[in-house]
């Protein structure tokens, strides 16, 4: 068989694995069959709020078996039919049958994807936060950067992305931004961003033509809706107003309408100064410190039941996850998975795909590679 085949076959049958793993193959069929039984039952519907929690269990369940089951048989299907085609030499047939390979491929890795979109936040709406790292100018210039190649990301995704909150710097770029991505799976998706940026590049600011490395940090954390309770005292919490640094007209830049909230037990410290309005920011901020300290919580999960996990509860400038390099050649290379691309000016306009389903799917497998980073 072709290499070319070969190669397509392997991705999915590595998908599928996955899939299996990541479902429990065998629990998950008992589970689908208890939950059918379970609809059947008349009396289900007396709790109806408990009965559409087991109506989306069915449904989600049934969706991952269906779609692996039948990337399984198109599989064998076609692995036959190119080989009937080369022992044929029929090559209109083998032509077609690599078609339909590469076809499975590309959906056998949509499917592994959102299968792996089941944590208890994935579904919702989500926060991304950049901030600068020290190094004036070039950092700042980075943020920046960073927050477009998010919006762009959302964008292409045909998520809804609105602008929070925004510190810019002295002479270009930003020191902070907040952007909220509303769109199904937004956090799901977005949450493996976490962690710090590195860039490597010649200095635009820089007369000499010096290379220089700058760092920022991007935080993701999921928007809390009314069905999640999030806990803490009033008198924990540390409320400041500054004058707006933004554009947005006199009124906003003239009044004391931003609003500044400190978690003090944690640390916490969330922002909005988009409104003219104080009291909408207010209501804004306290949004986002509900998505900070429901975040928290789930990564102290996630750290408790995966003991080789749990550094990332821990996100600080020594954890970088990603570098990208425009000179003196170009490239992006994931520190945690491996995967690289060639062309840094597709990432940072929003192709960030490759990068996301790697280590969604290494939280599933557990699994990490030594990689060296670029210079």
């Amino acid at each position: 068989m072709r290499a070319e085949a070969q190669a397509h076959i392997d991705s999915i049958k590595d998908a599928l694995a996955l899939l299996r793993r990541f479902l429990d193959w065998d629990r998950a069929l008992r589970r689908l069959d208890e939950l059918n039984a379970r609809v059947e039952d008349q009396t289900l519907w007396n709790d109806p709020k408990a009965a559409q929690a087991v109506m989306r269990e069915r449904r989600r369940l049934d969706e991952a078996i269906t779609a692996t089951r039948a990337i399984e048989s198109e599989l064998n299907d076609t692995a036959e039919l190119i080989e009937m085609a080369e022992a044929e030499g029929d090559t209109e047939m083998e032509t077609d049958g690599l078609a339909a390979l590469a076809d499975l491929a590309r959906r056998a890795e949509q499917d592994k994807i959102k299968a792996l979109l089941a944590g208890e936040a994935d579904g919702n709406d989500t926060y991304i936060e950049v901030n600068a790292g020290a190094g004036g100018t070039e950092s700042q210039d980075w943020a920046g950067m960073l927050s477009r190649m998010y919006s762009r990301w959302g964008e292409r995704h045909g998520l809804k992305v609105e602008l929070i909150d925004q510190h810019s710097g002295e002479q270009a770029g930003i020191k902070s931004a907040t952007l909220l991505l509303k769109g199904e799976n937004a956090y799901g998706y977005a949450k493996t961003e976490s962690g710090v940026h590195r860039l490597v590049r010649i200095s635009p600011y820089d007369s000499a033509a010096r290379r220089h490395t700058s760092f920022a940090s991007v935080w993701v954390y999921p928007v809390v809706d009314d069905n999640i309770e999030v806990d803490y005292n009033e008198s924990d919490l540390r409320i400041d107003t500054y004058r707006a640094s933004g554009a947005g007209g006199q009124h906003i830049n003239t009044t004391d309408s931003a609003v500044r909230i400190t978690h003090i037990p944690t640390g916490i410290v969330v922002q909005c100064q988009n409104q003219r309005s104080q009291h909408k920011n207010k209501a804004e901020a306290y949004n986002q410190l509900r998505a900070r300290l429901y975040e928290r919580e789930l990564a102290i999960r996630e750290a408790a039941a995966n003991a080789e996990n749990a550094g990332k509860t821990d996100i600080g400038w020594g954890h970088q996850i990603r570098s990208y390099v425009l000179q003196p050649y170009q490239m992006v290379k994931d520190l945690r998975t491996g995967v690289t691309s060639s062309s840094p000016s597709d990432v940072l306009d929003g192709d960030l795909d490759a990068f996301m389903a790697a280590a969604l799917s290494q939280r599933v497998t557990g699994e990490t590679v030594e990689v060296e980073d670029v210079d």
